[in-house]
C-alpha cells in the first residue's frame, strides 16, 4: 500500500508539473500577434499526416532517418506499456493486461524489438554527434547547452530501453522460477540472452525486477518534464506545427493590410479602408511576430538541415536559420520570465533584432526559401527574417546601401536596375 501511495504522489506531482510548465510555453506563444490557419482543415490535415507522422521530409537523408523513424516508433509504441504501468503502480497488480494471452506475448516481444532497435539508434546518434561529429550539429548557436541537451536526451533513452530489458530479463526468471506475484506472461525475443548474467536468487531477481520498474517509469515522468526546457519539445509540438503551417506557394510573402489599403487609395479616391488598429511595420521583438513564428521557434529540432543547405552561410556569411529560430525561442523565454518577476509591460531594453539578431544576418538572407524546404517539420525562418527586415526597412529606414540602391531604382525606374523602361531593350539592338 505505501508503494502505492508513493507512486500515485509521484505520478500526479509529475503531471501538475508538467501542465504548470505547459501553460507557461502556451503564455509564450500568445505573446505573438493573431494568425488565421484554420482554411483548407483537410490538407492541413493531411499535410500534418504526411510530414509529422509519416516523416516524410526526413528520408531526404535515408540513413539518419531509418534510424529516427526506429526510435520515433519505439518510443511511440513502447509507451503503450506506460498505460500497464500506471495500472499497475495504482493498483499494486502485476502485468494487469497478461490475461490477453497471446496477444500480450505478442506485444511485449515486439516492445522488446523495439527497445533494442531504439538503443542501437541511440548509440549511433551519439558516435554521429561525439565521435564523427558532423559539420552540421557544429555552428556559433551550438553552445554547450545544446549540445549537451541532446546528448541527455540520447543517454536518457538508453538508460530507459536498458532498465526496460532488464525489467524484463529478471521478469522472465521469476516466472520461471515460479516466485509469488509473477505471473507467466510475455514473450522475451532479446531479454532472454541478459538472463545468464542475473543472479540466481529470487531475492536479488526481485529487487532488479522492482528498480528497473521504478527506474523505467519515474525516468518516463523525468523525461516528460525536461522536454520544455529541451529540443526534444518537436515529439509534441511537430504535429500541430505541421497542422498550422504555411500552405501557401513558397516564396509568397504577405501583404501587411495597412500599406495595401494606403495603395488601394492612391489608386482610387473613393476607396474607403477599414478601420484597423496602428501596429508596427514589421517585427522588432518577439511580441511582434506571429503566434505560429513563435510556435516554430519552440518545435525547432536544432538538427541544422536548414543551416547545411542555406547558401549564405555555406559560402561564409554570418546567417544560420537554426540560429534564427534559436535566438527566438530565447527571446520569447526571457520576455516570459520578465512577465513572472514584473508583470506585462515590462521594458528590458533589450529586442530580437540588435539583441539577439544582428543586422548582418537578416541582409545576408537571399530568400531562397531552401531552409524552409529542408525542415523536416515545415518550420519557416524566413518569414520571421523578413518581418525584421519590414521594421528595418519601413520603421527605422534603415537598410544596406544596395537595397536603397534597388528601392530608389525600382521607385524611379520601375525596376531594380538604374536604366530607364525606355532603354531596357538596347541591348537587342546592339546584338
Amino acid at each position: 500500500m505505501i508503494a502505492q501511495i508513493v507512486f500515485i504522489a509521484i505520478t500526479l506531482a509529475a503531471i501538475a508539473l508538467f501542465s504548470y510548465n505547459i501553460k507557461k510555453v502556451i503564455r509564450n506563444i500568445q505573446l505573438g500577434k493573431s494568425a488565421d490557419r484554420s482554411d483548407q482543415p483537410h490538407k492541413r490535415l493531411m499535410t500534418m499526416l504526411k510530414v509529422a507522422f509519416g516523416q516524410t521530409k526526413m528520408f531526404f537523408r535515408p540513413i539518419p532517418a531509418f534510424l529516427h523513424l526506429i526510435v520515433y516508433a519505439g518510443f511511440v509504441i513502447i509507451n503503450i506499456e506506460v498505460v500497464e504501468i500506471l495500472i499497475d503502480g495504482i493498483f499494486g497488480s502485476h502485468r494487469i493486461f497478461s490475461g490477453l494471452g497471446f496477444i500480450y506475448d505478442f506485444l511485449i516481444g515486439s516492445f522488446e524489438i523495439l527497445a533494442f532497435g531504439v538503443w542501437l539508434g541511440c548509440a549511433i546518434f551519439l558516435i554521429r554527434r561525439n565521435v564523427i561529429k558532423l559539420k552540421r550539429f557544429s555552428g556559433v548557436e551550438m553552445t554547450k547547452w545544446p549540445r549537451s541537451d541532446a546528448n541527455y536526451i540520447l543517454i536518457s533513452e538508453i538508460l530507459l530501453m536498458t532498465a526496460f530489458l532488464l525489467m524484463n530479463a529478471a521478469d522472465a526468471k521469476l516466472q520461471a522460477l515460479g516466485a509469488h506475484h509473477y505471473t507467466n506472461a510475455g514473450a522475451f525475443p532479446i531479454s532472454q540472452y541478459l538472463q545468464n548474467v542475473l543472479p540466481n536468487s529470487e531475492g536479488a531477481l526481485v529487487a532488479i525486477e522492482r528498480g528497473c520498474w521504478w527506474f523505467h517509469i519515474i525516468g518516463i515522468l523525468a523525461f516528460l518534464n525536461y522536454l520544455p526546457y529541451s529540443k526534444h519539445f518537436h515529439i509534441l509540438f511537430a504535429f500541430p506545427n505541421t497542422y498550422f503551417s504555411n500552405l501557401e506557394p513558397k516564396g509568397e510573402f504577405t501583404n501587411m493590410k495597412s500599406v495595401t489599403n494606403e495603395v488601394k487609395a492612391m489608386l482610387d479616391p473613393s476607396f474607403t479602408p477599414e478601420e484597423a488598429e496602428p501596429g508596427r511595420f514589421g517585427a522588432k521583438d518577439v511580441n511582434d511576430l506571429t503566434w505560429v513564428n513563435l510556435m516554430n521557434a519552440y518545435t525547432c529540432t536544432e538538427c541544422g538541415r536548414c543551416t547545411s543547405v542555406c547558401p549564405a552561410n555555406i559560402t561564409g556569411k554570418l546567417l544560420s536559420p537554426r540560429k534564427i529560430m534559436m535566438d527566438t525561442r530565447d527571446r520569447m523565454e526571457e520576455v516570459g520570465k520578465n512577465i513572472d518577476k514584473t508583470g506585462n509591460g515590462f521594458d528590458d531594453g533589450k529586442s530580437l533584432i540588435d539583441s539577439y539578431i544582428s543586422r548582418e544576418e537578416i541582409w545576408a538572407c537571399t530568400s531562397c526559401n531552401a531552409c524552409t524546404e529542408a525542415c523536416p517539420i515545415n518550420i519557416d525562418p524566413l518569414a520571421i527574417i523578413t518581418e525584421l527586415r519590414r521594421y528595418a526597412v519601413m520603421e527605422e529606414s534603415q537598410s544596406p546601401a544596395s537595397i536603397n540602391t534597388m528601392l530608389g531604382n525600382i521607385e524611379n525606374n520601375g525596376a531594380p536596375w538604374k536604366y530607364s523602361p525606355a532603354d531596357r531593350f538596347n541591348w537587342a539592338k546592339e546584338s
